[in-house]
């Protein structure tokens, strides 16, 4: 039997609801099968580009969920949609990729960005969740406590070689884990980054497993 292999986006940004976004769900899941992804998980930007100020999160989590809802109702059954989140606080450029995402949590979470690095890795932990710095050597950026992380995106597709090799030896150093996303927005974005993997990916706990095991395979594409 042909061993199969399987494509994974893990860092996506929905038209809906990032405001720097430019495709609806609809479309990205096309894009991506045309890929031969097999799945994606959507990472929308929870942060005060999202949430404008006078906007209460913890009360506008359907608007959030709008773009992970309506790709997971275009994908079908052969292709799998997981909700992630990319998490700013309020006065930083820093970013966080959250994977293991719930719908209950965020529901009961309270407003996040008001919530720092520290207690966002307890959060993490107490749920089962894991979370990496995104893009960590952008300009305006800076590296958090290494003790509030489990990973880094080592490799992100809008991201020049240059600073992606600096996370890459960031993470080696700490010993952290390691991801691949294409920080999709555009369809410029499409299919730069991810992960292959030789067992499917259905739901979180796949996901989780697949990310802590590392046996992966991550997509670059300079």
């Amino acid at each position: 039997m042909m061993n199969m292999k399987f494509k994974y986006e893990l860092h996506c940004h929905t038209g809906c609801v990032s405001q720097c976004g430019r495709v609806e769900p609809e479309e990205i899941v096309k894009l991506y099968k045309g890929k031969g992804y097999s799945g994606i998980v959507v990472t929308d930007h929870y942060s005060p580009l999202t949430f404008k100020p006078n906007w209460c999160p913890e009360k506008q989590i359907d608007f959030y969920l709008e773009g992970y809802r309506r790709m997971k109702k275009a994908a079908g059954e052969d292709f799998t949609v997981l909700l992630g989140m990319e998490l700013r606080h309020y006065f930083t450029a820093n970013d966080y990729l959250i994977y293991g995402v719930t719908e209950e949590f965020l529901y009961n979470a309270g407003n996040l960005m008001n919530v720092w690095e520290k207690r966002v890795k307890k959060m993490c932990k107490e749920n089962g969740f894991l979370v990496y710095e995104a893009h960590p050597f952008r300009p305006f950026r800076t590296r958090c406590n290494p003790d509030y992380i489990d990973g880094v995106e080592i490799y992100n597709g809008k991201t020049p070689k240059s600073q992606n090799d600096k996370a890459y030896e960031w993470a080696r150093e700490n010993n952290k884990l390691m991801v691949s996303g294409s920080d999709f927005h555009v369809q410029k974005n499409l299919a730069r980054g991810g992960i292959i993997t030789n067992t499917q990916i259905k739901n979180n706990d796949d996901l989780l497993a697949i990310l802590k095991s590392q046996n992966f395979e991550m997509i670059k594409e300079y």
